[in-house]
């Protein structure tokens, strides 16, 4: 597996768990990727836009499949989102700190689908990204 293949510009990224809330990892995560110049996708059935752009309830309800799909849920959440991946075709999950549990790594593994965790999108990724 490699990091590049999440990092690449050209992916479509979802956010499953962005918040509203400028304190909270989902809202910096999906910042720094806009800022960065990704296609990025914010979910979460509580809000119905992030800023100016819309907030999609669930995976299913994009306008196009996503390359990648980061999460910042509890890991149960994640553990149902990856079943949500499998059957979506979406090959590249990035489970955030804290986001993670061996079940949910374990199912990724068992679908092939790339995963990557214990390691934060902005913070280890993009950073790392920048250096090379």
């Amino acid at each position: 597996m490699n990091s590049n293949d999440f990092l690449n510009k050209e992916n479509k990224i979802a956010i499953v768990g962005v918040s509203v809330n400028q304190k909270k990892w989902g809202f910096k995560i999906y910042k720094e990727l806009k800022s960065a110049g990704f296609r990025v996708y914010p979910i979460n059935p509580k809000h119905k836009r992030i800023g100016l752009d819309n907030c999609y309830p669930n995976l299913q309800a994009l306008p196009e499949i996503p390359d990648v799909v980061i999460t910042v849920v509890p890991p149960n959440v994640a553990e149902q989102l990856v079943e949500h991946c499998r059957k979506l075709g979406i090959k590249r999950v990035w489970m955030q700190p804290g986001s993670e549990s061996e079940k949910a790594i374990k199912l990724c593994k068992h679908n092939n689908i790339e995963i990557m965790h214990d390691a934060c999108f902005v913070v280890n990724g993009l950073k790392i990204g920048e250096k090379r």
